[in-house]
This record gives C-alpha cells, sequence and structure tokens, in this order.
C-alpha cells in the first residue's frame, strides 16, 4: 500500500462556535489550527474560511489571508481550498480561491441534497470549474456523496477536462447523501478506476469506523472539524490536532506509515513546488 494520507478539514461553513467552542474561525485561528493538525499528521490542510462575522465566505483575500499564515507556520502543507463554499452561494463566489496560486482544490461533480439545502451543481459548473483547473494546473479533489458522481467525473476525463489517475473524495454520511457504512465505502471504493486513488470523509459517528476501514483497504482519511465535531458520543473534540492524531494512532497500529507532505505530492502527482525551482 502506498503511505496514509490524512488531509485536516479544519473549519467547514456548517458549524459555529456555538456548536463547538474550539472550533476555528478567524485566519489567526485556521493557521494555527492547520500548524497543529499538521505537526499531528496531517498532510492536506482543506480550507473554508469565514468573514469577520463568522459567516462562510469564499472571499479571495479572506483566503488570501489564511493561506499566507498557514505557510508561514507550516510552508510544508498542502492547502486544499473548498469551491463548494457553503449552499446558496453562486459560481462567482465559489470560484474566487481559484484565482490563488493552490496546489489543489475541490471539485464536486455533482447535485446533493444538503441537510435542508440543496448544493446544486449542474453540468455547467462543473464543466466550469474542471476547465479553471485545468488551465491553473490545479489537482481536483473529485467531492462525491453519490456514486453516480463517479461517473460525472469520467466524462470529464473522457471530454478531456480531467486527466489521470484521478482523486476522489467520498463524502459519506451527510443528510441526503450516500450513508456512511462500510458496504456503501466498499461500493465507491470498487466503482472508480483501479489506478485511481480516493479519500474517505465519514460525517459524525462515520468518520472514525470509515477511517479505520480506509486505512485497511488503501485508501486515505480526512477528518477535522468540518466532519465532526467530537471525539467520541457526547464528548466535543478539543482540536483538529486530536483527531488527527488519532488517525495517526490507528494506523501506526495497523502498520500503514502515514505520509509527509512531499510523500503526499507525489502519490497525487502534483509537482513539488521546489522540484519545479
Amino acid at each position: 500500500m502506498e503511505k496514509l494520507i490524512i488531509t485536516a478539514a479544519i473549519c467547514g461553513a456548517e458549524a459555529y462556535k456555538s456548536d463547538n467552542p474550539d472550533l476555528p474561525i478567524t485566519p489567526a485561528e485556521l493557521a494555527q489550527a492547520a500548524d497543529e493538525a499538521y505537526r499531528a499528521g496531517a498532510s492536506i490542510i482543506h480550507l473554508h474560511v469565514r468573514d469577520e462575522n463568522g459567516e462562510p465566505t469564499q472571499s479571495k483575500a479572506v483566503f488570501a489571508e489564511t493561506i499566507g499564515l498557514i505557510k508561514e507556520k507550516c510552508p510544508e502543507v498542502i492547502i486544499q481550498p473548498s469551491t463548494g463554499g457553503a449552499v446558496g452561494m453562486s459560481v462567482e463566489e465559489r470560484l474566487q480561491p481559484l484565482e490563488l496560486e493552490v496546489e489543489m482544490a475541490t471539485l464536486t461533480c455533482g447535485t446533493v441534497n444538503f441537510g435542508s439545502g440543496v448544493f446544486y451543481n449542474p453540468p455547467q459548473y462543473i464543466e466550469r470549474f474542471a476547465e479553471i483547473m485545468k488551465e491553473r494546473g490545479i489537482k481536483p479533489e473529485i467531492e462525491v456523496f453519490e456514486v453516480g458522481m463517479i461517473q460525472n467525473a469520467l466524462r470529464l476525463w473522457k471530454k478531456g477536462l480531467l486527466e489521470m489517475p484521478l482523486h476522489f473524495d467520498f463524502v459519506m454520511g451527510v443528510p441526503g447523501g450516500i450513508p456512511g457504512t462500510v458496504k456503501n465505502l466498499l461500493h465507491l471504493a470498487e466503482t472508480i478506476p483501479q489506478q485511481c486513488s480516493w479519500t474517505v470523509a465519514g460525517i459524525g459517528r462515520a468518520e472514525l469506523p470509515l477511517a479505520a476501514m480506509a486505512i485497511i483497504m488503501g485508501g486515505h482519511v480526512r477528518v477535522g472539524f468540518e466532519d465532526n465535531l467530537f471525539y467520541r458520543y457526547k464528548q466535543l473534540a478539543v482540536s483538529n490536532a486530536e483527531l488527527v492524531a488519532r488517525v495517526v494512532r490507528l494506523a501506526r497500529e495497523l502498520e500503514r506509515p502515514v505520509a509527509k507532505p512531499a510523500e503526499a505530492r507525489r502519490i497525487l502527482g502534483i509537482a513539488s513546488k521546489k522540484e519545479e525551482n
């Protein structure tokens, strides 16, 4: 197996400090959380940002400030901004972080009910995101909330908008999306082309069991406050790093080494900036 890539989704767009007082919100808090997660074993920081009122935003300026602070603390880590933003945002809003020099970004390949809202991604949106990422040399992480989204991604590949090997993120357990069960994870992993890689993001109580399964199956793992605010039943997590460290311990017990950022870049086919210079 390849070494295990751990992604820390440190903030998200749905939770607030009233849900967990340790949720990082400001650029400085996000940078500190990213550094702690990196030091705990994360190679990728999946990034959402908030405005001065703590509300989700896709502001290019806020992303730039936050990314700059993260790079000051941990320049090695891979920063992966979200192009999903929050439910109801326009395409123009969601595209803003792609104007920055980033290595990766998310690309959701379909529309899905998302709690009480709808995360809207018709074919023309998906193609536009894919075109811009290809033009700017940004590695897409294909977000999959339902199995049909895999086929949507493969259609983009056939059109020349994506390049093999693809990297998928199976987001499982969102109300309205595919449930976070082991059976469903097996189905998703068996549906993608053999040369592709995948990460699983289990939502809520699905986070830990699906992380353990991914380690065993040869996939990769995403954890963090975006997906789960709790460490265990009724016990809030105190940091993203705490959730990352648990995955590192599991991987160690299962004898799956954890990838450092440079190793993650090699696994994902992302050119190292140091190698290019």
